[in-house]
């Protein structure tokens, strides 16, 4: 079980630190767009919107493929499966249960989909107010900074609050 909980953990480190990488330069190019642009128009906003989802949708595509290679280096599925398939089903937690993880791998999947719906959480909680909130972009592009105000000092209050 020890086993299980290590392999889970160091590939959500993994997805963790891509996460907040791409999340970080999704900020600086939102701040740099909030000081540079002039019009604030609706065309503005779904301009910077459209290569924002699409760079995040990539992270979590790229995140997905760091539990198949954690579950092709562990051998966690039956031979023949789609690993990336069944990493997508976990990592989404749509669990259709059509793949089942071999025995003494049972706990990966949850673990999978624990990351998963942190990381998809990080993009959706954009009303989530932090020490980052107020960095200076335009009202319009706010929601984007706002999802980077996780901070090891208000991960526990947000916990607390689940």
């Amino acid at each position: 079980m020890l086993r299980q909980f290590l392999v889970g953990g160091g590939a959500s480190l993994v997805a963790i630190a891509i996460h907040a990488l791409i999340m970080t330069m999704v900020v600086q190019v939102a701040r740099c767009m909030g000081a540079k642009q002039q019009s604030r128009s609706s065309l503005v906003l779904i301009a910077v919107m459209i290569p924002t989802i699409s760079v995040l949708m990539a992270a979590h595509v790229i995140e997905v493929f760091v539990w198949a290679l954690a579950y092709l280096i562990f051998d966690v599925a039956p031979a023949g499966a789609n690993l990336v398939y069944f990493a997508f089903v976990n990592y989404a937690t749509l669990g259709y249960g059509d793949v089942l993880p071999v025995e003494g791998w049972r706990l990966l999947s949850p673990l999978t989909a624990m990351n998963g719906m942190l990381l998809f959480w990080m993009v959706d909680r954009s009303q989530f107010r932090g020490p980052t909130a107020n960095l200076g972009a335009h009202p319009r592009y706010q929601w984007l900074t706002e999802v980077s105000s996780l901070t090891p000092g208000n991960i526990g209050a947000l916990c607390r609050g689940l």
